[in-house]
């Protein structure tokens, strides 16, 4: 089975680059928004939430680019905000019912993401031949 391309990228790179756009840049203009997935042990967590949403657009670009950086820096955000999602999971536990089976069905999902970042096709690189 072929698989579906827009623009020279497979359609898990688009949903990749969608989300962390729309993610990065929430982070970015509500970062108090997002205190509430912190696991309380983290310092400084309005700075690491910044961080977060910088680092979710810069995989945006980089995957759109083809970068050969881009499926590292995806795959490494995905795996960095992924323990906020445990603890989110955890929390709602005893907070709220409803939203802990939310929280938990959401969780696997990080799954697919993770294998898309991986996954995500670069432009090949050209060594510089010295002669």
């Amino acid at each position: 089975m072929a698989r579906k391309e827009i623009a020279g990228l497979p359609i898990g790179s688009w949903v990749l680059v969608t989300l962390f756009n729309v993610s990065g840049i929430m982070h970015l203009i509500n970062p108090e928004s997002f205190l509430w997935l912190m696991p309380p042990f983290l310092p400084y967590p309005i700075e690491l939430i910044l961080l977060s949403g910088f680092a979710e657009l810069a995989a945006a670009l980089l995957i759109v680019l083809r970068s050969v950086v881009a499926p590292y820096l995806a795959v490494a955000v995905l795996i960095a905000v992924w323990p906020a999602n445990w603890w989110f999971a955890i929390d709602a536990l005893s907070n709220n019912p409803e939203l802990a089976l939310f929280a938990w069905l959401r969780l696997p999902l990080q799954l697919p993401l993770i294998w898309w970042a991986w996954k995500t096709p670069t432009k090949s690189v050209n060594p510089v031949r010295i002669r």
